[in-house]
């Protein structure tokens, strides 16, 4: 095989870096200027954006260090036995990227992933070795997310932590089971008991002395995992409360959630289609119920296990309890105003800070930037009431998006 050159190494491992949600990595298109100058890019092999939590867009270098893997995961696209072109970066390769793009302005950091060559302590040793270069020999001081081995030595988790802004370590399925049966080479032990790992060192780099120093920094943007939605039976309610129980054990920063794309060669243990992507939509929504809206995920799933897909899951659940609508605004606890349909968080502190002073109006609302078409049904203040609540099924009509008409053409 001939020797590939980096553009060549670029374009594969940043194309199979794309699979990896949880740099919460979106598209974006190049813009263009009259005069054809202008600083950064949005477009070309590798770059993809992340929010930060203050809501800034950090554009990342985002690939594998290679996608040879000794792992015969059924769902990945780097399997090793796919037949996909192979490629792998060296060290000083990867370093040359990152400095060549940040100095470019192309990118603020990097999101570094890997198959696994020879061992999984091997594969993080490098990984290691690159964030370690970065931030010793480059003085780099922009952001690194480092995706973690979970079978790699605990040593080596620790320095990852102590170079990387974000750990990572993935748990793939929701459940045990299907782990066993799609990734068997992996155990759903070994990477809970890395991610307890991953929690211990950071809340250790929290605590100060009894002196008042501070210990060593240690990953301080936390950890996130991912989640294959779809390429197994599981369904939404036990994806939410699989997601709920790593939340609650590990204090995790993020879950995401992949919906499962067919890929060549595949199994015939996966799915010949993939699910849709309003589904992994509804999955995000729901998790954003959970961790800012105090909603239990036992609360959001309906019976049938799975979200609805025509309507929202904060919806659904108002139109499932309709017994406790409609709320007075002016009344009403934080809890009930945050189940609102309409009302966010943000939207919910306006509301209390504001009824401190005066009672509220619907023209109020409006200022203070609810979505009050959502919000009428299930609120009553002065200047605004439902009367009488419609039932469930004209409710939904009024919110689900009107079916699609066909065409001759």
């Amino acid at each position: 095989m001939a020797k590939r050159t980096l553009s060549e190494k670029l374009a594969l491992l940043a194309d199979a870096a794309k699979y990896d949600a949880s740099c919460a990595s979106s598209g974006g298109e190049r813009r263009s200027s009259r005069d054809g100058a202008g600083l950064g890019s949005a477009g070309g092999a590798g770059i993809c954006h992340a929010w930060a939590p203050d809501g800034r867009c950090v554009s990342l270098l985002k690939i594998l260090l290679t996608n040879f893997c000794i792992y015969d995961c059924a769902y990945c696209i780097n399997r090793a036995s796919s037949r996909v072109e192979r490629a792998r970066f060296t060290v000083d390769e990867v370093v040359q990227l990152t400095i060549e793009f940040y100095r470019r302005n192309y990118i603020e950091g990097l999101f570094l992933s890997s198959g696994i060559i020879r061992s999984p302590d091997d594969t993080m040793a490098e990984m290691v070795r690159i964030a370690r270069t970065l931030r010793e020999r480059e003085h780099f001081r922009g952001y690194i997310h480092l995706k973690t081995i979970p079978d790699a030595a605990p040593d080596l988790i620790a320095e990852a932590g102590k170079w990387a802004d974000r750990l990572s370590i993935n748990v793939e399925l929701p459940t045990e089971t299907a782990l066993r049966q799609l990734a068997p080479e992996k155990s759903a032990r070994t990477i809970h008991g890395a991610m307890a790992e991953v929690r211990a060192r950071a809340e250790a780099a929290r605590d100060r002395s009894h002196r008042g120093a501070r210990p060593a920094r240690f990953a301080p943007a936390g950890q996130s995992t991912q989640m294959i939605v779809g390429a197994d039976p599981a369904t939404d309610g036990q994806i939410l409360s699989a997601s709920s129980r790593l939340y609650a054990d590990y204090q995790l920063r993020r879950v995401y959630y992949s919906a499962f794309s067919p890929i060549p060669d595949a199994s015939r243990q996966l799915p010949l289609t993939r699910p849709p992507l309003q589904r992994e939509h509804r999955l995000y929504q729901a998790d954003w119920l959970m961790r800012f809206y105090g909603f239990a995920a036992a609360e959001i799933a309906p019976p049938s296990g799975m979200l609805d897909l025509e309507i929202d899951p904060k919806l659904a659940w108002a139109l499932a309890h309709r017994g406790l609508f409609p709320v007075n605004v002016n009344r009403a606890p934080r809890e009930m105003l945050l189940r609102v349909p309409g009302f966010g968080t943000r939207s919910v502190q306006r509301i209390l800070e504001a009824r401190r002073h005066r009672t509220l109006r619907y023209e109020d609302l409006l200022a203070i930037g609810c979505v009050v078409r959502h919000a009428e049904p299930f609120i009553t203040l002065p200047g605004w009431s439902p009367r009488a609540l419609p039932d469930a099924a004209n409710l939904r009509a009024r919110f689900a998006p009107a079916p699609a008409q066909l065409s001759l053409f």
